[in-house]
């Protein structure tokens, strides 16, 4: 696949007629789960799941989506979705893309970018990230000459 950004966490994905909006394809709503799906999926490969999030008080929450909706995918296609952490400070900010592939030409048909920040649960507000998302997260970005 021509992936923006090497080694990418991937989840194979197929519309269903429930996703399909009024112009059929896929509706926007469709695209922005998909990528919370995904980026769930592989923070708990990276062995970081919401259960830690809560023992920990602590979450990344997105400060920031964009999404670039590039070409339409229609009911019944076969897609593949990629998900990359790119940036991380270390304290407070992290950065996660995703781009989304049709299997059978390869034409990339989303593109997509969330600022996240490191949020406690409790209170809702900004606080440092705990060593566990550091020592997890960080081995993970994309190294920095990768970036498109």
């Amino acid at each position: 696949m021509a992936w923006d950004f090497p080694n990418p966490f991937t989840l194979r994905r197929v519309p269903v007629a429930d996703e399909i909006d009024g112009l059929n394809h896929v509706n926007n709503g469709a695209y922005v789960r998909w990528c919370e799906g995904v980026a769930w999926a592989h923070s708990e490969s990276l062995g970081i799941a919401m259960s830690d999030y809560q023992r920990l008080d602590r979450a990344m929450a997105i400060r920031h989506a964009e999404y670039d909706y590039v070409l339409a995918a229609l009911e019944g296609e076969n897609l593949t979705l990629a998900t990359w952490l790119v940036a991380c400070d270390g304290r407070l900010t992290m950065e996660r893309r995703f781009q989304l592939i049709r299997d059978a030409d390869q034409a990339t048909l989303l593109r997509g970018r969330w600022q996240l920040v490191c949020i406690e649960i409790s209170s809702g507000g900004p606080r440092r990230m705990p060593p566990e998302f550091i020592q997890t997260y960080v081995p993970a970005i994309v190294a920095a000459e990768s970036l498109r």
